[in-house]
């Protein structure tokens, strides 16, 4: 049981309560998606938060938050646990590294890497996200990774999108994690940004293979962005009475 595990921490998980209380106390909650009711209070839950950004300091530690919540209410509705949680952080410029996969029992840092976006979600930023065919951008909202399979861009790794309306056209629009030439800080450099997909997050081809054999079989991976509208809907975002990370068994 992970309450074992958070029991055993010596983190701290009220300086990083201050930490992000003081650094948004003083913004208007429409304009904060941090002051949505997905950010956790619990010590617990809170630890694992701290966990997580220690090991990955470049991380937003509220952001981190959101993905754990998201995967707390997957499981609290039945969906069985996983081990690694994957985080792409939208919000942040293509050029800089904002995925990261994470290692929930150990409480690591297993992967930091650029990731590609869809060629009409914007260039350099991340604006526009859709669920539908052919609108080749991206998705946001919580997948579980699935099998892997030599296609077009090679060794890719199917996705399914868990929220209605956001992204469970995935299967269906093909949105598929895999890797890509156009993911390359050099031709960025003269673009202007980094290379685009179709709607899938792709990362460079060199480290895609021991990423997706990471992730795959049954993971959860969390796409965000502070969309109004997906803050707003997500189940998973908004899951009543949910249970704590602590109470949960991972595999």
């Amino acid at each position: 049981m992970l309450y074992s595990f958070f029991k055993a921490l010596s983190f701290s998980a009220g300086l990083l309560a201050l930490c992000c209380a003081s650094a948004f106390a003083n913004q208007d909650r429409t304009q904060n998606p941090f002051m949505h009711p997905a950010f956790g209070k619990d010590p617990s839950f809170l630890n694992l938060v701290d966990r997580l950004t220690r090991a990955a300091p470049a991380a937003n530690p509220q952001v981190i938050n959101m993905a754990l919540t998201a995967l707390d209410c997957a499981i609290k509705n039945g969906m069985e646990p996983a081990r690694n949680l994957t985080l792409i952080d939208y919000s942040l410029a293509s050029t800089q590294k904002r995925l990261w996969v994470f290692d929930l029992i150990n409480g690591k840092l297993l992967f930091h890497e650029l990731v590609a976006h869809g060629k009409n979600t914007g260039e350099n930023f991340a604006r526009h996200f859709s669920n539908t065919y052919g609108s080749l951008q991206t998705s946001l909202g919580l997948f579980r990774t699935k099998e892997t399979y030599m296609g077009a861009n090679g060794y890719s790794l199917r996705m399914e999108g868990l929220e209605e309306g956001f992204n469970d056209k995935a299967m269906e629009r093909a949105i598929v994690f895999h890797g890509a030439p156009y993911v390359d800080l050099k031709l960025a450099q003269k673009l202007g940004h980094l290379g685009r997909s179709y709607g899938c997050p792709a990362v460079r081809n060199g480290i895609a293979r021991k990423v997706i054999d990471t992730i795959k079989g049954d993971q959860f991976l969390f796409s965000y962005y502070p969309d109004k509208h997906w803050l707003a809907s997500s189940k998973f975002l908004n899951c009543s009475g949910r249970e704590q990370l602590a109470q949960q068994d991972f595999r």
